[in-house]
């Protein structure tokens, strides 16, 4: 049997792509290169929502320098106790962390073949963990996408991306209004796709970076 990775359409690598993005933006402020690269971005306007945002997170990194989003970035999402907006889903629907949310989430983790990364230590349940989660999903064309999303991001991600969209860095304000709009378009997406599916089990391919990665027997 081939272990080739299966090839993915235009839409689900942009998805995929989309879904690293944010998971390396929430865990750190962008480098040189990658805010070089946010600028360049030539955005197509559509009238859509997405599009508006991709726009307004370009213009934001071509006003913005790397050291300013450092200390941006620890202020709003690390904070020296918590930040200004806490990316947890057990902080958003358990009101503490390492409750429930995490818990029910490891489980369902140990069940995709995915455990905790040595090299770090944020929770498995951080947005940005969440996010490198579905972009495994999505390079494996794992039917369970439309599960997770709905059991671990649908309840509460839209959420944290709104309160982000409220902090006072044109930036992260940017990046939280992009957030919220995808987690609306894949809620249709997925759920359009689920209900013509049928329900199988996909093990991702080895992935060993952020909060999870490919366990081995």
């Amino acid at each position: 049997m081939s272990d080739a990775m299966p090839t993915l359409s235009e839409t689900d690598a942009l998805r995929m792509d989309i879904y690293q993005l944010f998971a390396s933006l929430l865990r750190q402020a962008p480098d040189s290169e990658l805010l070089a690269w946010l600028e360049s971005l030539d955005i197509e306007q559509d009238g859509s929502r997405i599009a508006e945002y991709w726009a307004a997170l370009s213009k934001a990194a071509s006003q913005s320098d790397v050291d300013s989003l450092k200390r941006a970035h620890f202020r709003h999402l690390v904070g020296v106790i918590q930040g200004d907006v806490v990316p947890y889903a057990s902080w958003y629907r358990n009101g503490e962390l390492m409750e429930a949310a995490l818990v029910a989430l490891r489980q369902d983790l140990r069940v995709l073949g995915f455990e905790r990364s040595e090299h770090t230590r944020d929770p498995e349940d951080h947005l940005a963990a969440m996010c490198e989660v579905m972009a495994m999903l999505i390079a494996a064309q794992s039917s369970e996408q439309f599960t997770f999303f709905q059991q671990h991001l649908a309840p509460w991600a839209s959420r944290c991306w709104d309160d982000l969209a409220k902090v006072d860095t044109a930036f992260y304000s940017a990046l939280g209004q992009l957030g919220s709009a995808f987690m609306e378009s894949e809620q249709a997406r997925l759920s359009d796709q689920a209900a013509y599916q049928p329900v199988r089990m996909v093990e991702p391919a080895s992935y060993d970076a952020g909060a999870a990665r490919k366990a081995t027997p």
